[in-house]
Protein backbone atom coordinates (compact mmCIF):
# COMPACT_ATOMS: atom_id res chain seq x y z
CA UNK A 1 0.00 0.00 0.00
CA UNK A 2 3.26 2.12 -0.17
CA UNK A 3 3.27 2.23 -3.65
CA UNK A 4 5.52 -0.80 -3.80
CA UNK A 5 5.14 -4.35 -3.47
CA UNK A 6 6.38 -6.04 -0.73
CA UNK A 7 8.31 -9.04 -2.01
CA UNK A 8 7.14 -11.82 0.88
CA UNK A 9 10.66 -13.60 2.20
CA UNK A 10 9.25 -16.24 3.72
CA UNK A 11 8.37 -19.61 3.04
CA UNK A 12 6.45 -20.95 5.36
CA UNK A 13 4.53 -18.78 8.37
CA UNK A 14 2.31 -19.36 11.54
CA UNK A 15 -0.44 -16.87 12.36
CA UNK A 16 -1.99 -17.20 15.72
CA UNK A 17 -5.25 -15.78 15.99
CA UNK A 18 -5.73 -16.40 12.03
CA UNK A 19 -9.06 -16.32 12.17
CA UNK A 20 -9.51 -13.27 13.74
CA UNK A 21 -10.51 -9.94 11.68
CA UNK A 22 -6.62 -9.02 11.04
CA UNK A 23 -5.42 -12.66 11.55
CA UNK A 24 -7.15 -13.10 8.28
CA UNK A 25 -6.02 -10.61 6.38
CA UNK A 26 -2.60 -11.73 7.06
CA UNK A 27 -2.92 -15.18 6.37
CA UNK A 28 -4.68 -13.92 3.16
CA UNK A 29 -1.69 -12.04 2.07
CA UNK A 30 0.80 -13.94 2.65
CA UNK A 31 -0.67 -17.17 1.00
CA UNK A 32 -1.06 -14.39 -1.66
CA UNK A 33 2.65 -13.53 -1.65
CA UNK A 34 3.22 -17.35 -2.12
CA UNK A 35 3.60 -18.20 1.49
CA UNK A 36 2.08 -21.33 3.25
CA UNK A 37 0.32 -21.06 6.45
CA UNK A 38 -0.98 -21.99 9.16
CA UNK A 39 -3.84 -20.26 10.82
CA UNK A 40 -3.64 -21.08 14.35
CA UNK A 41 -7.03 -20.73 16.42
CA UNK A 42 -9.29 -21.34 18.97
CA UNK A 43 -12.40 -19.63 17.50
CA UNK A 44 -12.68 -17.98 21.29
CA UNK A 45 -13.26 -14.82 19.14
CA UNK A 46 -11.91 -15.46 15.86
CA UNK A 47 -14.35 -16.90 13.24
CA UNK A 48 -14.09 -19.83 10.86
CA UNK A 49 -15.83 -18.31 8.11
CA UNK A 50 -13.14 -15.58 7.79
CA UNK A 51 -11.15 -18.28 6.40
CA UNK A 52 -13.37 -20.42 4.57
CA UNK A 53 -12.77 -19.14 1.26
CA UNK A 54 -8.66 -20.10 2.15
CA UNK A 55 -9.84 -23.71 2.38
CA UNK A 56 -8.16 -25.77 -0.40
CA UNK A 57 -5.60 -22.96 -1.29
CA UNK A 58 -2.25 -24.45 -1.42
CA UNK A 59 -0.25 -24.23 1.54
CA UNK A 60 -3.22 -23.03 3.63
CA UNK A 61 -3.82 -25.10 7.06
CA UNK A 62 -6.31 -24.44 9.77
CA UNK A 63 -5.03 -25.34 13.07
CA UNK A 64 -8.13 -25.23 16.10
CA UNK A 65 -6.14 -24.90 19.12
CA UNK A 66 -5.46 -22.42 22.00
CA UNK A 67 -1.61 -21.15 21.96
CA UNK A 68 -1.93 -20.27 25.12
CA UNK A 69 -2.46 -24.42 26.08
CA UNK A 70 0.71 -26.16 27.15
CA UNK A 71 0.69 -28.66 23.91
CA UNK A 72 0.54 -25.63 21.55
CA UNK A 73 3.91 -26.21 19.90
CA UNK A 74 3.54 -29.90 19.35
CA UNK A 75 0.26 -29.15 17.98
CA UNK A 76 2.11 -26.56 15.73
CA UNK A 77 5.16 -28.66 14.30
CA UNK A 78 6.80 -26.48 11.53
CA UNK A 79 9.27 -25.56 10.81
CA UNK A 80 8.49 -22.06 10.20
CA UNK A 81 10.53 -19.21 9.31
CA UNK A 82 7.86 -16.60 10.48
CA UNK A 83 5.70 -16.14 13.92
CA UNK A 84 3.15 -13.82 13.50
CA UNK A 85 1.11 -13.45 17.51
CA UNK A 86 -1.63 -12.01 16.66
CA UNK A 87 -3.92 -14.46 19.20
CA UNK A 88 -5.52 -12.17 21.82
CA UNK A 89 -8.95 -11.01 22.54
CA UNK A 90 -9.02 -7.62 20.91
CA UNK A 91 -12.29 -5.40 21.55
CA UNK A 92 -13.76 -4.04 24.45
CA UNK A 93 -16.74 -6.66 24.15
CA UNK A 94 -14.55 -9.78 24.12
CA UNK A 95 -11.54 -8.90 26.82
CA UNK A 96 -14.52 -7.58 28.94
CA UNK A 97 -16.25 -11.13 28.53
CA UNK A 98 -13.18 -13.04 28.62
CA UNK A 99 -10.60 -11.19 31.26
CA UNK A 100 -8.92 -14.36 32.14
CA UNK A 101 -8.33 -15.31 28.76
CA UNK A 102 -6.92 -11.80 27.80
CA UNK A 103 -4.65 -12.39 30.02
CA UNK A 104 -3.20 -15.61 29.25
CA UNK A 105 -3.05 -15.04 25.22
CA UNK A 106 -0.21 -11.83 26.57
CA UNK A 107 1.47 -14.24 29.04
CA UNK A 108 1.69 -18.36 28.32
CA UNK A 109 0.24 -17.29 24.82
CA UNK A 110 3.31 -15.40 24.15
CA UNK A 111 5.68 -17.32 25.49
CA UNK A 112 4.36 -20.71 23.31
CA UNK A 113 4.47 -18.61 20.28
CA UNK A 114 8.06 -17.40 21.39
CA UNK A 115 9.03 -20.76 21.77
CA UNK A 116 7.72 -21.73 18.29
CA UNK A 117 9.92 -19.07 16.95
CA UNK A 118 13.05 -20.08 19.23
CA UNK A 119 12.43 -23.69 17.87
CA UNK A 120 12.50 -23.12 14.16
CA UNK A 121 14.98 -20.36 14.40
CA UNK A 122 12.22 -18.03 12.87
CA UNK A 123 11.52 -14.47 13.06
CA UNK A 124 8.63 -13.45 15.98
CA UNK A 125 6.28 -10.40 15.76
CA UNK A 126 4.36 -9.04 18.30
CA UNK A 127 1.05 -7.74 17.67
CA UNK A 128 0.89 -5.14 20.54
CA UNK A 129 -1.91 -2.07 20.33
CA UNK A 130 -1.81 1.97 20.99
CA UNK A 131 -3.69 0.86 24.56
CA UNK A 132 -0.26 0.57 25.90
CA UNK A 133 -0.06 4.37 26.32
CA UNK A 134 -3.18 4.36 27.92
CA UNK A 135 -4.86 7.71 28.33
CA UNK A 136 -2.09 9.32 27.32
CA UNK A 137 -0.65 12.55 28.21
CA UNK A 138 1.79 12.76 24.79
CA UNK A 139 0.42 13.43 21.94
CA UNK A 140 1.19 12.36 19.07
CA UNK A 141 2.53 8.84 20.97
CA UNK A 142 5.73 8.07 20.04
CA UNK A 143 6.78 4.37 20.61
CA UNK A 144 9.23 6.43 23.14
CA UNK A 145 6.45 7.00 25.66
CA UNK A 146 5.98 4.70 28.60
CA UNK A 147 2.09 5.67 28.61
CA UNK A 148 -0.63 6.65 31.32
CA UNK A 149 -2.11 3.27 31.97
CA UNK A 150 -4.54 2.45 35.16
CA UNK A 151 -3.29 -1.37 35.73
CA UNK A 152 -6.25 -2.20 37.82
CA UNK A 153 -9.03 -0.86 35.78
CA UNK A 154 -11.98 -2.35 33.53
CA UNK A 155 -9.86 -2.17 30.74
CA UNK A 156 -6.35 -3.70 32.45
CA UNK A 157 -6.59 -6.61 31.16
CA UNK A 158 -6.39 -6.21 27.99
CA UNK A 159 -3.54 -2.89 28.69
CA UNK A 160 -1.11 -5.14 30.73
CA UNK A 161 -1.77 -8.37 29.03
CA UNK A 162 -0.14 -6.45 26.02
CA UNK A 163 2.31 -4.49 27.92
CA UNK A 164 3.74 -8.07 29.75
CA UNK A 165 4.44 -9.27 26.18
CA UNK A 166 6.09 -6.76 25.21
CA UNK A 167 7.85 -7.08 28.13
CA UNK A 168 8.54 -10.74 27.46
CA UNK A 169 9.38 -10.78 23.68
CA UNK A 170 12.09 -7.88 25.15
CA UNK A 171 13.55 -10.39 27.68
CA UNK A 172 13.67 -13.38 25.47
CA UNK A 173 15.49 -11.44 22.52
CA UNK A 174 18.14 -10.00 25.34
CA UNK A 175 18.27 -13.67 27.16
CA UNK A 176 18.30 -15.76 23.81
CA UNK A 177 19.18 -13.99 21.26
CA UNK A 178 15.45 -14.65 19.43
CA UNK A 179 15.12 -12.44 16.50
CA UNK A 180 11.52 -10.68 17.81
CA UNK A 181 10.01 -7.60 16.94
CA UNK A 182 7.10 -5.53 18.47
CA UNK A 183 4.34 -3.85 16.75
CA UNK A 184 1.50 -1.22 17.96
CA UNK A 185 -1.11 -1.52 16.56
CA UNK A 186 -3.88 1.44 16.33
CA UNK A 187 -7.20 1.47 15.64
CA UNK A 188 -7.90 -0.93 12.54
CA UNK A 189 -10.42 -1.36 10.70
CA UNK A 190 -12.35 -3.18 7.78
CA UNK A 191 -14.24 -5.93 6.48
CA UNK A 192 -14.35 -9.16 8.91
CA UNK A 193 -14.64 -7.29 11.80
CA UNK A 194 -17.65 -8.21 13.65
CA UNK A 195 -20.87 -5.82 14.00
CA UNK A 196 -21.26 -5.65 17.78
CA UNK A 197 -17.50 -5.93 18.75
CA UNK A 198 -17.72 -3.40 21.03
CA UNK A 199 -15.51 -1.18 18.70
CA UNK A 200 -17.01 2.26 17.24
CA UNK A 201 -16.73 1.51 13.15
CA UNK A 202 -18.69 -1.55 13.23
CA UNK A 203 -21.00 0.06 15.80
CA UNK A 204 -21.76 2.64 14.56
CA UNK A 205 -22.30 1.16 10.24
CA UNK A 206 -24.44 -1.72 12.04
CA UNK A 207 -26.45 1.30 13.78
CA UNK A 208 -26.80 3.10 10.86
CA UNK A 209 -27.67 0.25 8.48
CA UNK A 210 -30.80 -0.78 10.89
CA UNK A 211 -31.58 2.77 10.87
CA UNK A 212 -30.83 2.69 14.30
CA UNK A 213 -29.45 5.54 16.67
CA UNK A 214 -26.15 5.88 16.48
CA UNK A 215 -24.85 5.82 20.05
CA UNK A 216 -22.38 8.16 20.76
CA UNK A 217 -20.03 7.48 23.81
CA UNK A 218 -19.57 11.17 26.33
CA UNK A 219 -19.75 14.56 24.19
CA UNK A 220 -18.32 12.34 21.28
CA UNK A 221 -14.86 15.02 21.36
CA UNK A 222 -12.60 12.03 22.04
CA UNK A 223 -10.52 10.91 19.01
CA UNK A 224 -9.41 8.06 17.28
CA UNK A 225 -6.71 7.60 14.57
CA UNK A 226 -8.63 5.03 11.89
CA UNK A 227 -5.87 2.99 9.36
CA UNK A 228 -7.54 0.65 6.94
CA UNK A 229 -7.00 -3.09 7.18
CA UNK A 230 -4.98 -3.27 3.74
CA UNK A 231 -2.54 -1.04 4.89
CA UNK A 232 -2.01 -2.16 8.29
CA UNK A 233 -1.21 -5.36 6.89
CA UNK A 234 1.17 -4.09 4.74
CA UNK A 235 2.61 -2.17 8.26
CA UNK A 236 2.87 -5.61 9.69
CA UNK A 237 4.68 -7.48 7.05
CA UNK A 238 7.59 -4.42 6.77
CA UNK A 239 7.51 -4.62 10.34
CA UNK A 240 8.52 -8.15 10.31
CA UNK A 241 10.79 -8.13 7.05
CA UNK A 242 12.88 -5.22 8.55
CA UNK A 243 13.91 -7.12 11.31
CA UNK A 244 13.74 -4.52 13.25
CA UNK A 245 13.96 -5.27 17.46
CA UNK A 246 11.99 -2.20 18.78
CA UNK A 247 8.30 -0.93 18.61
CA UNK A 248 6.98 0.32 15.51
CA UNK A 249 3.68 2.17 15.62
CA UNK A 250 0.96 1.38 12.58
CA UNK A 251 -1.52 2.90 12.36
CA UNK A 252 -3.43 5.96 10.70
CA UNK A 253 -2.79 9.62 10.13
CA UNK A 254 -6.56 10.48 10.01
CA UNK A 255 -7.55 11.67 13.65
CA UNK A 256 -11.38 11.92 13.85
CA UNK A 257 -13.63 12.62 17.37
CA UNK A 258 -16.10 10.26 17.50
CA UNK A 259 -18.86 12.68 16.88
CA UNK A 260 -17.41 12.95 13.46
CA UNK A 261 -16.51 9.37 12.80
CA UNK A 262 -20.66 8.84 13.28
CA UNK A 263 -21.84 12.20 10.86
CA UNK A 264 -19.59 10.00 7.89
CA UNK A 265 -21.12 7.10 8.93
CA UNK A 266 -24.61 8.67 8.78
CA UNK A 267 -23.89 10.72 5.56
CA UNK A 268 -22.19 7.33 3.34
CA UNK A 269 -24.67 5.39 4.02
CA UNK A 270 -27.41 8.21 3.49
CA UNK A 271 -29.20 6.49 7.10
CA UNK A 272 -32.13 8.92 8.54
CA UNK A 273 -30.51 8.06 11.85
CA UNK A 274 -29.91 10.25 14.46
CA UNK A 275 -26.83 10.75 16.81
CA UNK A 276 -27.44 10.29 20.48
CA UNK A 277 -25.06 10.48 23.28
CA UNK A 278 -24.57 8.30 25.99
CA UNK A 279 -22.65 8.04 29.08
CA UNK A 280 -18.64 7.33 28.39
CA UNK A 281 -16.99 3.67 29.37
CA UNK A 282 -14.23 4.14 32.29
CA UNK A 283 -10.62 4.94 31.40
CA UNK A 284 -11.70 5.50 27.42
CA UNK A 285 -8.73 7.33 26.52
CA UNK A 286 -9.30 10.45 25.62
CA UNK A 287 -6.87 11.32 22.27
CA UNK A 288 -5.25 8.67 20.23
CA UNK A 289 -2.79 9.59 17.21
CA UNK A 290 0.46 7.55 16.35
CA UNK A 291 3.89 9.30 15.45
CA UNK A 292 4.53 6.92 12.80
CA UNK A 293 7.53 8.63 12.06
CA UNK A 294 9.64 5.48 12.76
CA UNK A 295 7.39 3.33 10.07
CA UNK A 296 8.20 6.08 7.47
CA UNK A 297 12.08 6.37 8.31
CA UNK A 298 11.98 2.58 8.84
CA UNK A 299 10.26 0.67 6.57
CA UNK A 300 8.65 3.62 3.88
CA UNK A 301 5.33 2.88 5.26
CA UNK A 302 2.27 5.21 5.38
CA UNK A 303 -1.30 4.88 4.98
CA UNK A 304 -2.74 4.95 1.58
CA UNK A 305 -6.68 4.05 1.26
CA UNK A 306 -8.29 7.63 2.01
CA UNK A 307 -11.24 7.59 4.77
CA UNK A 308 -14.05 7.81 2.65
CA UNK A 309 -12.94 4.34 0.14
CA UNK A 310 -12.01 2.40 3.72
CA UNK A 311 -15.13 3.14 5.02
CA UNK A 312 -17.20 2.32 1.82
CA UNK A 313 -15.86 -0.68 1.74
CA UNK A 314 -16.65 -1.81 5.44
CA UNK A 315 -19.95 -0.39 4.70
CA UNK A 316 -20.29 -2.43 1.82
CA UNK A 317 -19.43 -5.64 3.65
CA UNK A 318 -21.31 -4.84 6.40
CA UNK A 319 -24.89 -4.36 4.20
CA UNK A 320 -23.54 -8.04 2.94
CA UNK A 321 -23.72 -9.72 6.66
CA UNK A 322 -26.50 -10.79 8.84
CA UNK A 323 -26.75 -9.10 12.46
CA UNK A 324 -24.25 -10.98 14.88
CA UNK A 325 -25.25 -9.93 18.28
CA UNK A 326 -26.41 -7.20 20.64
CA UNK A 327 -24.71 -4.07 20.66
CA UNK A 328 -21.80 -3.48 23.17
CA UNK A 329 -20.11 -0.84 24.56
CA UNK A 330 -18.05 0.94 21.91
CA UNK A 331 -13.97 1.99 22.58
Amino acid sequence: MTGETLAVPWRRALVTGGAGFLGSHLCERLLDSGAEVDCADNLVCGRRENVAHLDGRTGFRFVHCDVSAPDCARRLPGPYDLVLHFACPASPADYLRLPLETLDAGSLGTRNALAVAERDGARFLLASTSEVYGDPLVHPQHEGYWGNVNPVGPRSVYDESKRFAEALVTAHAGAHGTDAGIVRLFNTYGPRMRAHDGRAVPTFISQALAGEPLTVTGDGSQTRSLCYADDTVDGVLRVAASRSVRPVNIGGADEITMADLARRVVALTGSPSPIVFIDRPVDDPGRRRPDTSLARELLGWSPQVPWEEGLKQTIAYFAGQPPDGEPAVRS
